[in-house]
């Protein structure tokens, strides 16, 4: 009787390895689980790093390409400026046409038809220019034919898309023409970096172009 009663007492082996089996089974998941939120908790960027998708960068249009639109218009640069200014503004359309992009500016004493009107010579030179800079220093601001070419321009494209580059140097701001007070400028401390600024946008328009005239032939 004693050995049967010890008999029914005794759990079977199958249920204790069972038993065994699922507790060392939620056991290592346990431990799993907890370890996985220690190293989520230790690398907080971590599940964002690896679900997150690289962003490609777009590449920039080529201006220089045969089929650019930039080859529409004779000039890239206008540059509109008093006589005063001329070694000045020499130096900048020597650094725009030694860029990588070779530039193509129009420099009125260089630029213009001998024999020509001015008043000919100065509306042809906006029409076929890009863009235009305009060199506001106390010299432009005398000077008629410079409020007149910047007239001109304002007219060829009145809502400021970037063609319009005003450029202020030795000027208070409060002399700055009431004609491009909703023009942002680029005010000329350093040389060297508004030519950069003058160069970029430049290049920012040009590019812009190139997108446009892509997507309106797609």
């Amino acid at each position: 009787a004693g050995w049967f009663r010890r008999f029914l007492h005794k759990p079977k082996p199958s249920s204790v390895g069972s038993l065994k089996s699922s507790h060392s089974a939620s056991s290592s998941l346990s431990s799993s689980s907890s370890s996985s939120a220690k190293s989520s908790s230790s690398s907080p960027g971590g599940s964002l790093a690896t679900s997150s998708i690289p962003l490609s960068r777009v590449p920039a249009p080529d201006i220089s390409a045969s089929d650019s639109p930039r080859w529409d218009k004779t000039y890239d640069v206008c540059i509109c400026h008093s006589e005063e200014d001329l070694e000045l503004v020499e130096e900048l359309v020597s650094y725009l046409e030694g860029q990588p992009e070779s530039f193509r500016c129009f420099l009125q004493l260089r630029d213009a038809a001998a024999g020509s009107a001015v008043v000919t010579e100065l509306c042809d030179a906006v029409q076929n220019s890009h863009c235009w800079v305009m060199l506001i220093t106390p010299g432009f601001l005398r000077d008629p034919w410079c409020r007149y070419q910047m007239h001109q321009a304002l007219a060829e494209a009145p809502m400021a898309n970037g063609r319009t580059i005003p450029v202020l140097k030795d000027v208070d701001r409060k002399d700055y023409p009431r004609e491009l007070r909703n023009i942002y400028y680029i005010y000329m401390a350093l040389k060297e970096k508004s030519f950069k600024q003058i160069r970029d946008t430049v290049m920012r328009y040009l590019q812009e172009l190139c997108r446009s005239s892509t997507k309106s032939m797609e």
